[in-house]
Parts: C-alpha cells; sequence; structure tokens
C-alpha cells in the first residue's frame, strides 16, 4: 500500500509545519491538510505572507483568535485561518500570531505557507524572507523535479541569490550539485529554521520513472546532517 504523505513527511499528532521553497508548496499544504482533516485531526491552514485569493478555500475565519477559530471549524474539512483580503491576495497572519495560534487553539495541526516563489521550481530566499514561525516542529523545504537539466534564469525564483550562494553564473543549467548547494545552504533552502524543527527535503513534480538527476539530488540532500529525510513526490501524489 502506498504511504500517504503524512506518512512520507513524518507528521505527528500535534505539528506546525512550514513550507518553503518554490515547486508546488501550496498544493502540498492543501493536499496535506486535506489529507490530515479526512483522518479527523482538526487542521488549520495559512501563510505568513499572502496568497493568490482564489487558493484560500472556504471555511476562512480572519482572525487568529482561538474561540473564532474553534467556532469556525467543520469537521474533516481544514479551516483557512487569513488576516485580510486585498483586490486578488489574501494576506496571512504574522509568524508570531501563527505560533500562539499553535500554542493556543485546538487544532491538532497548523501547515503554513513560509514563502514565495512566483510559480517557479527553485529559489533562494530574499534578505526577509523566509518567514518562518518560531515554533515549527517539521519544515519542509520544496524544489521542483522539472527545474534539473534546465537553464537557471528560466526556472529560479531569485536566481541572483542562487547565483550568489553557489558561485554559479546566470547561464548556469540546474544540476542536482547546483541546486543541493542552493537548498542546503544556511541562507538558502535552510535559512531561518528553527534549531528543533525536524527538516523535511521534499522534491515534487518527479516523473513516474525518477531520473538519475532526481535520484542524484535526492542522495546529496540525504547526506546533510540536518536534514532528517528526503520524500520524491510524482505529479499523482499532489
Amino acid at each position: 500500500m502506498t504511504a500517504t504523505l503524512a506518512d512520507q513527511i513524518g507528521i505527528g499528532h500535534h505539528e506546525l509545519v512550514a513550507i518553503v521553497g518554490a515547486g508546488g508548496k501550496t498544493t502540498l499544504l492543501h493536499t496535506l491538510g486535506n489529507e490530515l482533516a479526512s483522518d479527523g485531526y482538526r487542521v488549520i491552514l495559512t501563510t505568513t505572507t499572502r496568497m493568490a485569493a482564489d487558493q484560500v478555500t472556504e471555511p476562512i475565519c480572519w482572525t487568529t483568535n482561538p474561540d473564532d477559530v474553534a467556532a469556525s471549524h467543520a469537521p474533516r474539512i481544514p479551516l483557512f485561518v487569513m488576516s485580510r483580503l486585498n483586490p486578488d491576495k489574501a494576506v496571512g497572519p504574522d509568524p508570531v500570531s501563527v505560533d500562539r495560534l499553535f500554542e493556543r487553539s485546538a487544532a491538532d495541526h497548523v501547515i503554513v505557507e513560509a514563502d514565495g516563489a512566483r510559480t517557479m521550481s527553485i529559489k533562494a530566499p530574499g534578505d526577509h524572507e523566509p518567514m518562518i514561525p518560531s515554533r515549527s516542529t517539521v519544515v519542509i523545504v520544496v524544489v521542483g523535479a522539472d527545474a534539473l537539466g534546465q537553464p537557471l534564469l528560466e526556472v529560479a525564483h531569485r536566481p541572483e541569490r542562487i547565483v550568489h550562494l553557489t558561485g554559479a553564473d546566470g547561464d548556469s543549467i540546474v544540476t542536482p550539485y547546483l541546486a543541493a548547494a542552493a537548498l542546503l545552504h544556511p541562507e538558502g533552502g535552510l535559512k531561518n529554521i528553527p534549531q528543533d524543527a525536524r527538516i523535511v527535503m521534499a522534491i515534487t513534480k518527479v516523473s513516474s520513472d525518477a531520473d538519475e538527476a532526481t535520484e542524484e539530488l535526492a542522495s546529496m540532500l540525504a547526506l546533510h546532517p540536518r536534514v532528517d529525510r528526503v520524500v520524491t513526490l510524482p505529479h499523482r501524489d499532489l
């Protein structure tokens, strides 16, 4: 039997999960949230940045007040908790508010998208990113397998940051080595991760038969002492 996404990531009974990186964070947030909620867990979905308004689904609570959150929860459906709605973007609470939500609400799990990537498949964070809540118990660092073998400038968000961190140049092709260097850099994929959080590297958009480059990247990521596990997620799993 295929392991659930929660099992692959190693989700326990009470987790604050932050999702960073590029290559399908919002899809991962929805998939994991729906899976956990369907299993009977009370799940909150949110972001510490902004999301497209059409990515925020009902039910929604527009405050982090624990009583309002509890009243808004529906059985076996994730609850979005957001702060306000701009014309085309929904703005989430700040990291401190998400920490309080995790500590004081009755939710079993809080899952938060903690940075943006503008639909690209690999990224390095800017100066203000990522906005990871300090109480996060699991941080999922996402990268899309479809970036491998492609020109850096065509598939990366903030490619100049990747160039700065890795010593690559703007004309580089994204190799497993380049991707691993960006993802494992303390100012790259590992930036701002709380010391006690478990780190899961998630390679998304993997073809049905993972190619050599994807397997090479997974092996490199798994060797790092801060990485607890590496998961490869085919299109059909997200």
